[in-house]
């Protein structure tokens, strides 16, 4: 149920009756990302690739056009009483990267925590006749839903089942593989209580509000992450939900979430808010992967004050504010003071080049912006080419001298280690 960008809930679209196919448009879609993926060096495993080819996606959107079906986006199923998404089929192409990165092989048993019904039809692709694939979730819209899209696809030995996914599936353990494919802001123990000898979770696991798809596997008595790649997830509901802080600074137009953190003085954001705005060129150039894989997750780890800003489309045109991405840029929140990453702008007359500039409100909006704009210049000089943070996970209780260096993000279950080499 993945989502990457989060895409809004749409109404439902007329079916098509045009010369294109579903088989044309699967190949289609499978051939960009099988290219893409080739081109950020990752290329796709041959057996997903395979599986992506032969599932047919349409049938799990029934109403939906072809067009959407087979195009490289999440399509929203389900909303909530406010119009949010809680269940969706997810973007294609993070389907992809994460079964890489789950690493499935005939005859594994598989435990899927959230449904929608097309992941588990290409897991059962994977895992073969001798394998089995098992699909959670506590919506019984969903699971009915998946449940008749499972039958119509050929896949009626994928079994469905209603439950709260935080507690597994302990009746039906050991699993080879854990795949959970809502966002989640813990590691519960019942998850790797159930892995079976050698095998892999891969969950997307919200980090001060940022969410990573990490591939984990049990060394000694916690977990280590052998893969990280940034995506975006309807949120988890039942015993693992957990709400994030969104503090207002202009209504509902501009706000800061926070999340991992303590609480800032919201009504003293929002004075500042309302304070001239300082600005600062940070010295750092833009690339193509920042605004998914670039520097949020490293402020997330050298920033105390982290938070992220978000603003509507609206209030971008209107001035209010200018942050480099409108879903979620890096911030700063201290002393009733805030700073935050905004649109690259031009290096200067004639230099052909741009550079991310650094926006701060309130008193010490000075000291704020150069703060953030100083963790932008050691994530360039430091690790924007580098292998990337190592991250484990260690049960809760576990004291400060048992875990390794690196920033800790303290969560209900488990002791998050964010480690930069």
């Amino acid at each position: 149920m993945g989502v990457q960008p989060l895409a809004p809930a749409a109404e439902e679209d007329p079916v098509d009756d045009d010369a294109n196919t579903p088989e044309r448009l699967r190949e289609a879609l499978v051939d960009e990302i099988a290219a893409r993926s080739a081109l950020l060096g990752r290329p796709l495993a041959p057996r997903v690739e395979a599986a992506l080819r032969t599932v047919p996606r349409h049938l799990f959107l029934p109403g939906r056009s072809l067009e959407r079906a087979y195009a490289d986006i999440p399509v929203v199923t389900r909303t909530d009483s406010a119009g949010l998404p809680t269940s969706s089929v997810s973007q294609p192409a993070m389907v992809a990267t994460m079964l890489d990165q789950l690493r499935v092989e005939p005859g594994h048993r598989v435990l899927e925590l959230g449904s929608g019904g097309y992941n588990a039809a290409l897991l059962s692709e994977l895992v073969g006749p001798a394998g089995s694939v098992t699909t959670v979730d506590i919506d019984p819209g969903v699971t009915a839903r998946a449940r008749s899209a499972l039958d119509g696809a050929g896949h009626g030995r994928v079994d469905v089942v209603l439950a709260d996914g935080e507690f597994g599936l302990p009746d039906r353990a050991p699993f080879d593989r854990i795949v959970v494919t809502v966002g989640t802001w813990d590691i519960p123990p019942a998850w790797p209580g159930q892995l079976a000898r050698g095998g892999r979770i891969v969950a997307p696991l919200r980090l001060r509000g940022l969410t990573r798809s990490l591939a984990l596997e049990p060394d000694g008595g916690h977990l280590v992450s052998r893969s990280d790649e940034p995506c975006g997830f309807v949120p988890m509901q039942g015993a693992g939900e957990s709400a994030v802080l969104r503090v207002p600074l202009h209504g509902d137009e501009v706000g800061l979430l926070v999340e991992d953190g303590p609480a800032p003085d919201a009504a003293a954001l929002a004075d500042a808010a309302a304070s001239p705005r300082v600005d600062l060129r940070s010295g750092v150039a833009p690339g193509p992967a920042d605004p998914f894989a670039g520097p949020d997750l490293w402020l997330a780890t050298a920033l105390p004050g982290f938070c992220l800003l978000t603003a509507t489309p609206q209030a971008v045109a209107r001035g209010l504010v200018r942050p480099a991405w409108t879903t979620g840029t890096p911030a700063l929140a201290e002393d009733g003071g805030f700073a935050y990453l905004g649109a690259p702008e031009s290096a200067g007359a004639g230099s052909g080049s741009s550079e991310f500039v650094v926006h701060a409100h309130g008193r010490r909006a000075g000291d704020l912006a150069a703060r953030l704009a100083g963790r932008m210049r050691d994530w360039d000089r430091d690790h924007r080419s580098g292998p990337g943070p190592v991250l484990t996970v260690h049960p809760a209780g576990t004291p400060d001298r048992a875990l390794p260096d690196g920033f800790v993000i303290d969560k209900r279950h488990t002791r998050v280690v964010v480690t930069w080499p």
